[in-house]
């Protein structure tokens, strides 16, 4: 079987590898180059500046676009780009490209995790996606936006859940978020899980916190807030709490909605950044602070994902699984 191109496109960073579908490590680790969307006009062109650097001419493609699939298009939610499966894969001289959410392409990661790639938050040693039986996970991943999915173990076979979960109405859980809502939806209109758990919505924990205390912080981008928490600033750090619980109770209402008792998977670009205060945070808390079914939460694993690209080791799971 030849190689086929991969792509993980986030609103932020567009990451292309190569895959060998015939192999158990399907994923090319040397052949992973990341590029910024804001320097290509197309998706194409992102590409095509891909294949000319490393040299391949492949003929198949699985591209993880941000975004909702629609058919044959699919629309980026945090950039303007329009992607075309069928221009796109015209234009880069494909036979075949199978365009997909990213979070069906974070789900199949799943199935291809060591150990090793994961850091436990919490509950239960997850007991590994190999052996035998049916499994129900959950995927939750914050980054330029909330991503949300889903990965079903059927008689050995794995079904991505493909949502746009992260905008799910948010749910405050304490008098604070009652007045973080109350500033957010006043800015908003409606506001989703993602105004607050994505990088986005750090910056606007921060406003909103900084606003009821009567200031105003100025302009920020999320690694100023993450920068001023390591030199021991009390609002940013307080900011980064809500975070973590808000992302905890989101969670843990994943797991309810899916039937996800085997496991949560917490992939992401913010949440390696944020591991030293998830992990001492109240995530965990919220998380299993679900009435009648808190004793079941606690036993459930929370694993936040460490390996470097878990959306190009999904889509080369996904090539794998390619209808020929």
């Amino acid at each position: 079987m030849s190689e086929v191109l991969l792509a993980d496109i986030g609103g932020t960073n567009a990451r292309f590898a190569l895959a060998a579908p015939q192999l158990d490590a399907p994923l090319r680790a040397d052949s992973v180059q990341v590029f910024a969307v804001a320097d290509f006009p197309s998706l194409a062109d992102a590409a095509r500046h891909y294949l000319d650097r490393v040299g391949a001419a492949p003929g198949e493609a699985v591209f993880a676009v941000a975004g909702r699939v629609d058919g044959d298009e699919a629309r980026i939610t945090n950039h303007p780009w329009v992607i075309s499966a069928t221009r796109t894969g015209q234009a880069l001289g494909l036979q075949r490209l199978r365009l997909v959410n990213d979070f069906a392409a974070q789900a199949m990661a799943v199935s291809l995790l060591q150990p090793e790639d994961v850091v436990a938050i919490g509950g239960a040693p997850w007991r590994g996606g190999d052996g035998d039986g049916d499994r129900t996970y959950a995927v939750i991943g914050a980054g330029t936006g909330l991503g949300v999915g889903g990965l079903i173990r059927r008689d050995g076979r794995y079904y991505p859940l493909q949502t746009e979960g992260g905008h799910v109405s948010f749910a405050p859980g304490t008098p604070e978020e009652i007045e973080i809502l109350q500033r957010l939806s006043g800015e908003f209109g409606r506001v989703s899980n993602e105004r607050l758990v994505s990088g986005s919505g750090l910056v606007n924990l921060h406003r909103a916190l900084s606003q009821i205390a009567g200031e105003d912080p100025g302009p920020l981008q999320p690694a100023d807030i993450t920068a001023m928490a390591r030199e021991g600033d009390a609002r940013c750090l307080r900011a980064i709490d809500v975070f973590c619980a808000v992302y905890g109770a989101a969670a843990g209402d994943l797991v309810l909605t899916l039937g996800a008792w085997d496991g949560v998977f917490l992939p992401g670009g913010l949440v390696p950044r944020l591991m030293p205060w998830l992990q001492h945070s109240g995530f965990r808390q919220r998380f299993e602070h679900k009435g009648r079914f808190s004793p079941a939460m606690a036993r459930i694993p929370t694993l936040a994902v460490t390996h470097p690209q878990p959306g190009l080791l999904g889509a080369a799971a996904l090539a794998r699984h390619t209808p020929s």
